[in-house]
């Protein structure tokens, strides 16, 4: 019943129901994340975070307070790896057919698909290429057996310890905390990344008690050129997983010209740039796959189990400063 309530209470401050400073609100925003990957509720409850009937399962964010549209890269609603115009990636799926059937194995048992959050960084509109490249990899991640959710990063405060209660920042974390694999794509501007991709990875926090919550999810990095090709923003990308604990998938996509590399209908064009994206989203899902299993095992850490075994518990980074304010304090 707690839990519950704490999904229907996260989902109000999405709606902008609940003040973000209040009582209620901190409590759904420490605590809804970890609903996330509820099955079922009762009858006459906040839907699933995971069920289609959740409101964030939508072609478009929701017009008042932005939440949602988690599956904008799509054509029809209910229709996996669809999209405007040519149906490339529809096209393909025999081609995809190795890679499925080793999904459709992992999947064997009860396991769920690799949850994937997928994250832009540009609010240009109506054609921003780095959201255009996004929704690529999106759709071709569905079509190799992925749940797939994209973020909208309109309506995204800058990051201001202050807002914390703001309904896209609660979003963005809970989509994250849900998710077991990033797709990071920016356009590359001065020589490196956008502002708009870097505060979303801000709002993320680097720590939650003693841990980072992003430790163990793996990484797809891309990115979108106006001019030449560069490795600008890929390479600045692998430096923000590691300092997160993110393995980075070892293949990489950089779009040169990337306003000649997509369609009226936002589709990206035959062309060898086009099969190397379909080369990363396909290593990516395999990479995935291997990596997920053993998460766990990756995070098991010999400085933490001993840091268990000396204090019952991993200390949060603000109970080890403050030690080590009190063991100055005393030697001076």
């Amino acid at each position: 019943m707690r839990g519950r309530l704490l999904l229907a209470g996260w989902a109000s401050v999405c709606a902008g129901a609940l003040p973000s400073g209040s009582p209620s609100a901190r409590a759904a925003r420490r605590t809804g994340s970890r609903l996330l990957s509820a099955s079922a509720v009762a009858p006459g409850a906040e839907p699933a975070f995971d069920a289609l009937t959740f409101p964030g399962y939508t072609l478009e964010p929701d017009a008042k307070t932005g939440v949602g549209g988690w599956l904008a890269h799509r054509r029809q609603l209910e229709m996996p790896g669809s999209g405007p115009g040519d149906q490339w990636v529809l096209d393909i799926l025999p081609e995809l057919a190795r890679a499925r059937g080793l999904g459709a194995g992992a999947f064997g048992g009860g396991a769920h698909p690799p949850r994937i959050l997928v994250l832009y960084g540009s609010l240009r509109e109506p054609r921003a290429f780095s959201k255009l490249l996004a929704f690529e990899f999106a759709r071709l991640l569905e079509a190799l057996g992925c749940d797939v959710r994209t973020f909208d990063p309109h309506g995204l405060p800058v990051r201001d310890p202050s807002l914390e209660g703001h309904g896209k920042v609660a979003e963005l974390r809970a989509l994250s905390e849900w998710s077991e694999g990033h797709v990071w794509v920016s356009p590359e501007l001065h020589g490196a990344l956008s502002g708009a991709f870097k505060n979303q990875i801000d709002w993320l926090p680097l720590n939650s008690g003693s841990v980072r919550p992003t430790q163990g999810r793996t990484v797809c990095l891309a990115q979108v050129n106006g001019g030449s090709q560069s490795f600008n923003v890929v390479n600045a990308l692998r430096l923000l997983a590691r300092w997160m604990r993110m393995p980075c998938c070892t293949n990489q996509s950089s779009v040169p010209k990337a306003w000649l590399e997509f369609d009226d209908d936002g589709r990206m064009r035959d062309s060898p740039l086009r099969d190397r994206v379909v080369d990363v989203a396909e290593e990516f899902f395999k990479f995935t796959l291997l990596l997920r299993p053993q998460t766990e095992l990756l995070n098991d850490r010999f400085s933490e189990r001993r840091e268990r075994e000396r204090e019952g518990r991993l200390l949060t980074q603000a109970e080890k400063e403050a030690r080590g304010a009190a063991a100055a304090a005393a030697s001076a």
